[in-house]
């Protein structure tokens, strides 16, 4: 069967879907994902193919803080949006049987499936349902008590996922020849698993039954990767280190983080890996003998490595620190990140959340002393760990894929 993977965003919405990828490609279908250049060599260390579609995250996400007006920031949004509705249609245009989407792109990713006869199936990173039980990642205010102010807030939360690509999705539309409105609202769609495990967060009882919460799916180590000599160096150099990294928020703003980083590590006494992610942390970012700036590698050879993880709570970066069984430091920034470090501190994996725009040499060498210095935080790390070990988020939508592919064949 061939099968097509829509994702867009940073390396932590590309990632998991490798490790999906492979799994669906080791059961012997074809696998390609739909992405953006940049991951070209992440996709295709892992095995499989890759559909470009235009855009890069990276710049957008500078573009919209050099923005002087809305209007500019708008404007920006539009040409991305455009560019990769145009790119995911182009991808289902290519042929393919079956089609996962991410949940961001999920609009566009149902128009093509419909433009070309290909069923759709949503491969969901967070929570995207609404539901009475709790507020979706990036709920805004309040909308009444609970829980119908939940409900209602998570209701708010699909809008604005359909809203976000609506003008792109009129316009691809046309292009494709499709009627100028049809199915689409988020009531209308089919199947959705939710990559993540229902040990974090279970499946709300009210959710309906074409939503699953199935487990996480790790992503992909490819094939050729080996840890650099300098950090196994670092690592046998001394005791665990603490990791640091804010993934792909911050992009261009690594030199003030880095002395930042430096002086919170002195301050709590500790080693530290730091990643440069989007911000740049290396280079002019951090410095001394019990610092070592790193690049991408995978957090699931990293991790349990060290210390504990301090991150800003992306989806990918929270289940790669609860796999590895080690405390966290949550430091989220904006959307959904928010919603899974306070997962995390509810779990007792974590000190309370760091927010980002509170971040200080002072608060994050402090957030790291009281991350390292109860430990009831790494024993129920580990407790969380060894449990999700038994999961096989991955398993379970490659059965629905098969069984998919075996009623296709019946038909044929």
């Amino acid at each position: 069967m061939r099968i097509l993977i829509v994702t867009a965003g940073s390396r932590g919405d590309v990632a998991p879907f490798t490790g999906l990828g492979r799994r669906l490609r080791d059961a012997g279908h074809e696998v390609s994902l739909a992405a953006h250049p940049s991951f070209a060599s992440l996709i295709d260390g892992c095995g499989l193919g890759l559909r470009p579609v235009p855009g890069d995250p990276q710049e957008l996400l500078r573009g919209w803080s050099r923005a002087a007006t809305r209007d500019e920031a708008r404007a920006l949004t539009r040409a991305y949006a455009d560019g990769l509705a145009e790119g995911v249609a182009d991808a289902v245009a290519a042929g393919t049987d079956l089609v996962l989407t991410a949940q961001g792109p999920s609009p566009l990713s149902r128009t093509a499936g419909a433009a070309f006869g290909v069923p759709v199936v949503g491969t969901h990173l967070v929570p995207s349902v609404a539901t009475a039980e709790f507020r979706l990642p990036g709920a805004r205010g309040a909308d009444g008590p609970e829980p119908e102010g939940n409900l209602a807030a998570g209701r708010a939360v699909e809008r604005r996922t359909e809203a976000a690509f609506a003008g792109a999705v009129t316009r691809v539309r046309a292009h494709l020849g499709l009627p100028e409105t049809g199915h689409g609202a988020p009531e209308d769609t089919g199947p959705v698993f939710h990559g993540y495990s229902p040990l974090v967060i279970p499946r709300p009882a009210d959710w309906p039954s074409r939503a699953e919460v199935v487990g996480y799916w790790w992503p992909a180590r490819p094939d050729e990767w080996r840890p650099p000599a300098e950090l196994v160096d670092f690592l046998q150099a001394g005791p665990p280190p603490v990791f640091i990294g804010f993934g792909s928020m911050a992009p261009g703003d690594g030199e003030r983080l880095g002395e930042l980083v430096t002086s919170a590590v002195e301050r709590a006494g500790v080693r530290a890996v730091v990643q440069a992610g989007w911000a740049g942390l290396g280079g002019s970012g951090p410095t001394g003998p019990d610092v070592l700036a790193v690049g991408d590698l995978p957090h699931d050879w990293l991790f349990p490595r060290t210390a504990a993880v301090v991150h800003h709570a992306g989806a990918g970066t929270t289940g790669a620190g609860l796999r590895a069984g080690v405390p966290a430091l949550p430091v989220p920034v904006l959307t959904d990140q928010p919603f899974w470090a306070a997962r995390l501190h509810g779990l007792g994996v974590a000190p309370p959340p760091l927010p980002f725009r509170d971040l200080t040499a002072e608060s994050l060498a402090a957030g790291i002393t009281a991350c390292l210095a109860e430990p009831s935080y790494r024993r129920r790390a580990a407790a969380l760990a060894s449990r999700m070990a038994a999961e096989d988020g991955a398993g379970a939508v490659l059965a629905h894929v098969s069984a998919m592919d075996t009623n296709r064949r019946d038909l044929l």
